[in-house]
């Protein structure tokens, strides 16, 4: 089996993450059992803004340093999720990729478009006119580690404005990750996205953290 490298592109992968008020032990486990890893993601600080959908639950939308990337859901295995890319673009974006691929994404319909491309600025007008869209800034202080050949982190996250902490782990093997989780304490805790993190804390889901 291919060891995974932090940073680098690997075939899709699976993924567990959890939000909440504190993962103190669980953190501390995670970088106790973390085998030696890269400097440059010892701690990673970063702004973006997603674009949430109340009629889409499936593609996520991040926008960070003009460049914006679409990672759409494939399929639940064993309580982990695994997603793909679905676009890549960088702004300004072109007419015919908001109306093809990005509108299409949040599943709503298309604004009406008059010129041949946008900048972030007129996009993020669009996204504020759309009453089923939300664009929301997040805010990461992020901490990352390996363990038995998984991908971890654990960071502090402000959504609008309001801090949750974050605990994860990814591989593209379930086992990996099952024995990560258990071996981290944080078995029985939910497994959540950012997309739906992001729903529960700017109210646009009736789920709490």
């Amino acid at each position: 089996m291919a060891e995974l490298k932090i940073g680098e592109i690997s075939k899709p992968r699976f993924e567990y993450r959890s939000f909440g008020r504190c993962f103190k032990e669980q953190a501390k486990r995670m970088a106790r059992l973390s085998v030696p890893v890269p400097e440059k993601v010892w701690e990673r600080q970063s702004i973006e803004t997603y674009i949430v959908s109340r009629k889409n639950d499936i593609n996520n939308t991040k926008i960070r340093d003009g460049k914006m990337d679409i990672k759409t859901f494939v399929q639940n295995v064993d309580g982990f999720e695994q997603w793909n890319p679905l676009m890549k673009g960088e702004f300004p974006i072109s007419a015919e990729v908001l109306r093809q691929e990005v509108f299409p994404a949040f599943m709503v319909p298309t604004p009406e478009l008059t010129k041949e491309t946008y900048t972030l600025e007129e996009f993020l007008a669009m996204v504020k006119e759309n009453p089923e869209l939300q664009a929301v800034t997040v805010e990461k202080l992020r901490y990352g580690y390996m363990v038995n050949n998984t991908i971890c982190e654990t960071g502090e996250v402000y959504i609008n404005g309001a801090k949750v902490h974050t605990i994860n782990s990814e591989s593209t093997e379930v086992e990996d990750l099952k024995k990560t989780v258990k071996d981290c304490g944080l078995e029985g805790v939910e497994n959540i996205n950012y997309l739906q993190a992001i729903k529960r804390v700017i109210g646009m889901s009736d789920k709490s953290l």
